[in-house]
Order: structure tokens, then C-alpha cells, then sequence
């Protein structure tokens, strides 16, 4: 978060005053900001679920599952707590890419940031299904069922993130100062994710992989942000 606040309040080099209403970001710091938010998203959800929960948790298992878990307490709400400030960066980057693609198009800019927002939301109620599954490790099989629905809730949400993706998308495309490749891999990406969500609710048994394999434009926009956003404007037009 300091590094966010740092390379907002030194944009061109010089001291500005970081604010919250990021309706006011110039390009430049819009840019960065999201960038940065980005960036720590991508690690801090790597390393909850990937390095913390999920190798806790063996499917179909709930003795192992609560046994391991119970072990390994701190490891597990690490994982907790990273995934809960990733739904803080989330809302961070909603805004900044508003106020980034605001000049594209301020509805479009404004509903792909508030699918971003009710995403978190919902993330963020996903996330305390873990939070229960803790508390129910005494109740080895409930503790399970509560941790499937973290993963059913989460993905499901997802087809909010995909239509987040497909505007931002959009916008990039349309920007013309972003290459439009850009914006097609965003798109992809967002399709992906729809996908794994309509599966998720339709199809038993699905196993959400979409997103997985189509996440390239999700990357190439951190790199963007980060090195061809620092030429962006840095004051607001």
C-alpha cells in the first residue's frame, strides 16, 4: 500500500497530493496505481490460495482436510488474510482504471468498475466461508462443505470479473493510446472467466480451467501499466 501511495504522490517526479477521489487521477497516476495494485493482487492471490489453502485442503477428504488445516492453523489464515486485502486492491483498481479510462467512455468506465466492486464483494463473502470452515474444524465435514463453497462462490463471481474484463476490454480497444491487441487479449480473458462461471452453475462436477489458460491479457495490462503508462499524461486534461 505504501508503494501505491508513493508512486501516486511522485508521478512526473515531483510531490502531488494523493487523494482519494480518483476521479481527479491524471492519466499518469491512474495508470500506475493500477499497475501496482495489480501486481501485488497477482502475488498475494498466488501465494493464499495456491501457497495457503489449497494445499491444506484434499478433496473429498474432510478427516485429512481438518487434520491438515489444524496443523498447519497459521499457514491457513495467512492465506485468509492475503485473499482479504487482494478484495481491497480490487476496489483500488476499479477506480483507478475508471478514472484511467474515463475519457473512453465514463458509462462504460463506470459500470466496468463497479462489476469490479460487486466482485469483490462477493469474493469477500467467499472468503468468509473459509473463515467458517476454521471454526468448524471439529466438524470435519461441514469444515469441507464450507471450503467447496468458497470455491463455488468465488468462481461463480468470477462471471462478474469477465464482464469486468470484457469492458475494460472494450475501453482498451477504443482508448488509442493503448495497442488494441490489448484489448482483444482482455476480452479473451473475460470470456474465460464467463465461461468457468456458467459452468460452475450449470454443469456438475465442472472444473473451472478458462481462466487459467486465457488470464495472458490480465499480464500484458499489469506490464502496460507499469512501463508504457509512466508516459501517459500527468495532470488531468
Amino acid at each position: 500500500m505504501t508503494a501505491i501511495r508513493q508512486a501516486a504522490g511522485e508521478i512526473d517526479g515531483k510531490a502531488h497530493p494523493v487523494t482519494v477521489d480518483f476521479r481527479g487521477w491524471p492519466p499518469r497516476m491512474a495508470s500506475l496505481v493500477a499497475g501496482i495494485a495489480l501486481a501485488l493482487m497477482a502475488v498475494l492471490a498466488g501465494l493464499g490460495n495456491f501457497g495457503a489453502i489449497v494445499p491444506l485442503v484434499t478433496p473429498g477428504d474432510a478427516e485429512r482436510t481438518a487434520r491438515d488445516i489444524a496443523e498447519s492453523a497459521p499457514l491457513f489464515l495467512a492465506g485468509i488474510a492475503s485473499l482479504f486485502v487482494v478484495t481491497i486492491l480490487d476496489v483500488i483498481v476499479a477506480g483507478a482504471l475508471y478514472a484511467l479510462f474515463r475519457p473512453v467512455n465514463p458509462v462504460v468506465s463506470a459500470v466496468a468498475a463497479w462489476a469490479r466492486v460487486v466482485f469483490a464483494a462477493v469474493f469477500m463473502v467467499a472468503i468468509g466461508r473459509l473463515v467458517t470452515a476454521y471454526t468448524l474444524l471439529d466438524h470435519p465435514v461441514a469444515a469441507l462443505n464450507s471450503i467447496d463453497a468458497f470455491t463455488t462462490i468465488w468462481v461463480t463471481g468470477l462471471g462478474l470479473f469477465g464482464i469486468h474484463l470484457l469492458l475494460v476490454g472494450y475501453l482498451a480497444y477504443r482508448s488509442g493510446f493503448m495497442a488494441r491487441i490489448f484489448g482483444i487479449l482482455l476480452s479473451v480473458a473475460g470470456m474465460g472467466y464467463l465461461a468457468d462461471a456458467v459452468g460452475t452453475l450449470l454443469v456438475d462436477g465442472f472444473t473451472a480451467v478458462f481462466g487459467q489458460f486465457l488470464f495472458v491479457g490480465e499480464v500484458a495490462l499489469i506490464f502496460w501499466l507499469l512501463i508504457r503508462g509512466r508516459r501517459l499524461p500527468a495532470r488531468a486534461e
